[in-house]
Order: C-alpha cells, then sequence, then structure tokens
C-alpha cells in the first residue's frame, strides 16, 4: 500500500537527492492526521454548537470534577492561552450561560469559573460523540497497535509537555 506521504517522500528523494527526508514519513503522517482529526473534532463541535476553545474550557471543568469549577490560572494551564485570552473565553461562556464566576473562598480577590448544568450536559453530549468518532478513526488499528502507538506518541510529546 502506498498514501500520499510516500508519493511525497519518493518526490523529495528525486528532487533532492542530498536530503535524508526519512522524518517525512514520520511527521507528514502526523500532520495529515492531525488535519483530519481537526476536520472531525470540528463536526462533532458544531454538532452540538461549541467551537473547539469552548470545548477546551468545558473540558477542562468536567474533567476537574464536582463541583466542576476552577480558577482563571488553572484553566490557563489546562488550555494553554494567555490571560487576555481566557478572560474573553470566560466572558463568552458566561454570556452563553455555559459557565459562570463565583467568588473564590481560598482567595477573597480571586474568582472561580464554574460550569453550569446546560455547560455540563452540553459538553459530555459532545464527548460521547468525540470518542465515538475518534474510535472510527482507529479502526484500522488492533488494540496492540493503538497501545504501541499511544506509547510512541507519548515518548514525543513529553518533552514539549515539559517546557
Amino acid at each position: 500500500m502506498e498514501d500520499e506521504v510516500d508519493r511525497l517522500v519518493a518526490a523529495w528523494r528525486v528532487e533532492r537527492p542530498d536530503l535524508d527526508v526519512t522524518p517525512l514519513q514520520v511527521l507528514s503522517r502526523v500532520s495529515r492526521l492531525a488535519r483530519h482529526l481537526d476536520r472531525a473534532r470540528r463536526a462533532v463541535f458544531l454538532a452540538h454548537d461549541l467551537e473547539s476553545w469552548e470545548f477546551d474550557v468545558l473540558t477542562a471543568l468536567r474533567r476537574a470534577g464536582t463541583p466542576y469549577r476552577l480558577n482563571p490560572g488553572q484553566l490557563l494551564k489546562a488550555t494553554l492561552v494567555t490571560s487576555g485570552t481566557m478572560t474573553n473565553r470566560i466572558d463568552r461562556l458566561a454570556a452563553a450561560g455555559l459557565v459562570e464566576r463565583h467568588p473564590d473562598p481560598q482567595d477573597k480577590r480571586g474568582v472561580q469559573v464554574a460550569l453550569t448544568e446546560i455547560g455540563r450536559e452540553r459538553v459530555d453530549a459532545a464527548l460521547t460523540d468525540l470518542i465515538e468518532r475518534e474510535r472510527d478513526l482507529l479502526a484500522a488499528l488492533g488494540e496492540v497497535d493503538r497501545r504501541h502507538l499511544a506509547d510512541l506518541l507519548r515518548t514525543m510529546l513529553i518533552p514539549f509537555d515539559q517546557e
């Protein structure tokens, strides 16, 4: 079997025989898969009237467990955005009724962002559909191959997660 990356690598080997293009065999496939995954995720989120950034914030709150509250700093760490961006996102989610702000009992000057019941229902439904879609995307791999691929990708990602 040959895929688009095989053709791309073959063309570069002809055009640039001086370069070792073997990294393209892995990373071009990762890049192409990321684009397909992004499309699939956007379709799921659209079906639930969510943007990907909304899903990121809502799932961070949902993963926090009952009472589904985090302070903005914790949300920043979970979603990897700037504080100005997070403030804007919280404002927009609050206006949509998906989150609420509450005084932080640990810090009288701070706030906690809480998932509303509507927000929890929406993110739970979207997550259920997303997991089903992503399971479909992995259907070509057996369980052992999926675990092996997950282990290899973890090895590659750990240095980035430690930055």
